[in-house]
């Protein structure tokens, strides 16, 4: 078996500090680089797809709500028009920088509650859909397999890749709990297990106690999660132990060798 792992990543900003870029490229294999929105600058962006080159990590572009100080985690009301206009925007720039370093860009993944709020609104979700086919229908989208933007990609025929996170609950509806900071740390082992059933079984073990199915083509470690660089090398060493390989997806319709 194999199973893409990614993190956000790029995060930083001028003097502030986000994140464990280079502990965490270690381990993953998709880098989801910030587009300078919700976090991130130029000279950020660059150095973590030099980053990813040197650890043969796939970059992808991490949109966000234009929204530095919430860090792109507070909902702000935005036509779809913007949503679909800022998207080209940070994967324009994404692209120039991959580009620069003789890389491809391999997908796209919203950004907190840009994520969470297409998930649920068919107009948003249709605006990245339709940015992203106008410019390179052969990048993958991420998201939720239970989501609106999920479905919609579907019916569209987008490439579309159903997201794990390992470091977030869950509820009945096999959706994530949504939270805007993390502030205790978990069992590495117990993330470790969990992202194994989740990548073999197809399932999750959901706040409420309950068993609930949940789609794996990649699974999401966040960077900013305390002492997230002991959960992605108990993840990749948990994965490794049961036969599973962790690669990146490579663009759509391309072979990973």
């Amino acid at each position: 078996m194999r199973i893409d792992l990614n993190c956000d990543m790029g995060e930083s900003f001028g003097p502030w500090k986000m994140g464990f870029d280079e502990e965490m490229m270690r381990y993953i294999s998709s880098a989801n680089v910030a587009g300078g929105f919700h976090g991130g600058d130029p000279h950020v962006m660059r150095k973590t797809v030099a980053l990813a080159k040197e650890n043969g990590v796939a970059v992808g572009i991490h949109s966000g709500y234009r929204d530095l100080v919430g860090f792109g985690r507070r909902e702000i009301q935005m036509s779809p028009d913007e949503v679909h206009d800022e998207l080209l925007y940070q994967l324009g720039a994404l692209r120039e920088f991959a580009r620069y370093y003789d890389m491809e860009v391999q997908h796209v993944k919203p950004h907190g509650a840009l994520y969470m709020v297409a998930a649920r609104d068919e107009e948003l979700s249709r605006a990245i859909i339709e940015a992203i086919q106008r410019v390179d229908p052969g990048l993958h989208l991420f998201c939720m397999q239970s989501s609106m933007t999920y479905e919609l990609a579907k019916k569209l025929d987008q490439p579309v890749v159903a997201e794990f996170y390992a470091d977030r609950g869950y509820n009945d509806d096999a959706q994530i709990v949504f939270t805007r900071a993390v502030t205790e740390e978990l069992d590495p082992e117990e993330v470790g297990d969990r992202v194994v059933r989740a990548v073999t079984e197809g399932k999750v073990t959901a706040e409420s106690g309950n068993d609930i199915e949940v789609g794996a083509d990649s699974v999401c470690v966040h960077g900013d999660t305390p002492g997230a660089v002991r959960l992605a090398e108990e993840i990749a060493r948990k994965l490794d132990e049961n036969g599973i390989e962790i690669r990146p997806l490579g663009r759509a319709g391309q072979k990973i060798s």
